[in-house]
């Protein structure tokens, strides 16, 4: 049996308690900076190949478009096989997809259709390691440190997303472009050995076949027809449409507010960057209680939606640092809080399925909340658009916060 449905809800335990989450935690540490460094030379080779703002684009796309196609595939092969397995099997790939770009870059031959090939399978490789490692680390912990567990990745994510590009730059000043695209591969190639060594991770225990159409229809009614399920689904979305759009949107902002150049972009990023990583501290520090943690995510998402209602008011770098730190925090509160529900209190037979269309929603929310708060913030400029949203959203969180005696039937 998974420790996670082993344990009756109760006190906070941190998950560096656990012996197998500690033993992880290294390959998680090695992978995700790795992943930010080859995410960074991915966007510095698309622009110095091209000097096209287009094409920079076109590669963060094919970066991120195998998600929205190929995650629900994973998801079902996560319930099918060990995950540990799995994410060995994914970041050897995401190993040799950084060694080989390292080959091409130092041969002369990363060109543009390599690029985009290479960004393209990069995507892939990340659409079926999200699943599989969301299906993982429930087998590393308890229930009472899940959240722990969650809001360590959360914080171990957004430090290597400000760690990761840093080093690549630097990687690339002092030694090439090539070299920094080896370092990546072998940061993901030094978490293989530290998952070798998890040994006692339970495989999924049998189930019923059937084709991976059917079992992805299977997954879509069970989170249709589960209300608890629904309602972390419409925070999720809440969220995605709500604080991360206003991260995803920070050059737009940066511009039309400030008038910044890229110090000040990098200033606000790195704002955004330590509030997602306070965010995932208190996460870390909940336990697993489900009517807690929604609490704390409605909580998160009405503040955060007032707290946009601020940018009438402000005026000046330091003071929009502020705001966007606090945007951030409260998103990743959401974010995180959201994850470790669905975790919480989906079927373990359907644990695959559901991640991975949770996956889905957090990441097209905040592409679909960017181009209507794109659109309308050049209509109409930010400070009130961001004031309409928030107010508006606070409003959505309140009223899906009644809702939450869904969570406990089912």
């Amino acid at each position: 049996m998974i420790a996670l449905s082993a344990e009756a809800p109760g006190e906070r335990r941190s998950a560096f308690a656990e012996p197998r989450f500690a033993r992880y935690f290294p390959s998680s540490l090695f992978s995700t900076l790795g992943s930010w460094i080859v995410r960074f030379l991915v966007g510095y080779s698309a622009w110095a190949l091209t000097g096209s703002a287009f094409w920079v684009g076109v590669v963060a796309g094919l970066m991120l478009a195998p998600t929205f196609l190929l995650s629900p595939l994973f998801g079902i092969l996560a319930e099918r096989i060990n995950p540990r397995n799995g994410i060995m099997a994914t970041l050897a790939v995401h190993a040799l997809i950084a060694l080989a770009a390292g080959a091409a870059e130092a041969l002369g031959l990363l060109t543009l259709p390599a690029l985009l090939v290479l960004a393209t399978t990069l995507g892939a490789a990340t659409a079926a390691h999200t699943p599989i490692r969301l299906a993982l680390v429930p087998r590393l912990v308890g229930r009472n440190a899940l959240p722990s567990a969650i809001g360590i990745s959360a914080m171990t994510f957004n430090t290597a997303r400000i760690l990761g590009p840093a080093a690549g730059a630097w990687l690339i000043a002092h030694f090439s472009v090539a070299a920094a695209y080896m370092v990546a591969g072998l940061l993901f190639a030094g978490a293989l050995p530290v998952l070798a060594a998890l040994r006692d991770v339970a495989a999924p225990p049998p189930r019923a076949g059937g084709s991976f159409a059917r079992q992805l229809r299977e997954g879509v009614a069970y989170a249709r027809n589960s209300p608890g399920m629904r309602l972390i689904f419409a925070f999720t979305l809440l969220n995605g449409l709500l604080g991360r759009t206003v991260i995803e949107l920070l050059p737009a902002l940066n511009g039309q507010l400030l008038g910044g150049d890229s110090t000040t972009l990098a200033t606000l990023t790195a704002s955004a960057g330590a509030g997602s990583i306070a965010g995932g501290l208190i996460v870390s520090r909940q336990s697993g209680r489900e009517t807690r943690l929604l609490g704390l995510v409605a909580g998160a998402l009405a503040s955060g939606g007032l707290a946009l209602g601020l940018a009438l008011l402000l005026d000046g770098l330091t003071a929009f640092c502020g705001l966007i730190a606090l945007v951030s925090l409260i998103t990743t509160m959401a974010g995180t809080g959201s994850q470790a529900l669905a975790q919480l209190t989906v079927d373990e037979a359907f644990r695959g399925r559901v991640l991975s269309l949770w996956t889905v929603i957090a990441m097209g929310a905040p592409a679909l909340g960017g181009l209507l708060m794109g659109v309308a913030a050049d209509r109409l400029g930010f400070p009130l658009v961001l004031a309409a949203f928030g107010g508006a959203g606070a409003v959505v969180a309140l009223l899906l916060f009644r809702r939450r005696d869904a969570l406990l039937s089912g």
